[in-house]
């Protein structure tokens, strides 16, 4: 019979699959951990703090969260008479496999001003991370609903992979009439402070903070607690597992 591996190799291992076991329910229950502790975490400052920060003053030496209304010159406008600056489209249809393919990807976007009473700071949302914190409007049905301008691409899908079975059309738009929310780094030019894209991209809300958690955290909170709970529990056990490896060879 093979030696058993040492207590602390046990350790570290249990404590990786089950860190890696709870990443893979927690995406299982859509939540956006990642984004919603970003946005969640960071502090938040009005329009005009930023603005007295002048060409002097300390910036936040992390992202913070800005609130504020939109002012764009140049919106999209919809066939509905929407004003965007903000529109993200993802087609996608269902193979009889079971796994969803891609079929349309659409991004627009327009620079608009984020404004309060105090001022104004600039906003590019093509710099935006992914989702955008809205609520989607989701549309599902056959594939042979799309339309014609789809038929194409799904011919070309359905030769690749077989039977196609549903499909799924995911809309989130950012209107000229919302109230924003936007994770930004304060960075300085020339004289004056600008906002600029934080690592991922701007987290942009169209969603008071409490919603936006809510939306975020997915719809399966009880899925999201098993997931964060197998993580922390996996965690411990892989630094338990150093302890005593390091006990060791100290003892040793």
């Amino acid at each position: 019979m093979p030696p058993l591996p040492p207590i602390q190799v046990t350790l570290a291992v249990a404590g990786a699959l089950l860190v890696l076991a709870g990443l893979a329910v927690v995406r299982a229950s859509g939540a956006r951990a990642g984004i919603a502790r970003r946005l969640g975490g960071a502090r938040g400052v009005r329009i005009g703090e930023l603005l007295d920060i002048g060409a002097s003053g300390p910036l936040p030496p992390r992202p913070v969260r800005v609130q504020g209304r939109i002012r764009c010159a140049d919106p999209i406008v919809t066939a509905e008479d929407d004003r965007l600056v903000a529109f993200h489209r993802d087609v996608e249809v269902r193979e009889a496999s079971g796994g969803w393919r891609s079929v349309e990807r659409l991004r627009e976007s327009r620079s608009f001003e984020l404004w309060d009473h105090d001022g104004s700071l600039a906003i590019d949302p093509a710099s935006a991370a992914e989702p955008l914190v809205v609520l989607p409007h989701v549309w599902q049905g056959p594939p042979a609903d799309l339309g014609e301008s789809y038929a194409p691409a799904l011919a070309r899908l359905a030769a690749e992979g077989g039977e196609l079975v549903e499909a799924r059309a995911t809309t989130r738009m950012v209107s000229v009439i919302d109230r924003l929310l936007v994770l930004a780094e304060v960075r300085r030019d020339r004289d004056a402070v600008m906002l600029t894209p934080p690592a991922g991209g701007y987290v942009i809300s169209a969603l008071e903070l409490d919603d936006a958690m809510r939306l975020l955290g997915g719809g399966r909170p009880r899925l999201l607690l098993a997931g964060a709970a197998s993580v922390a529990i996996g965690a411990a056990l892989i630094v338990a597992g150093l302890v005593v490896g390091i006990a060791g060879l100290v003892v040793g």
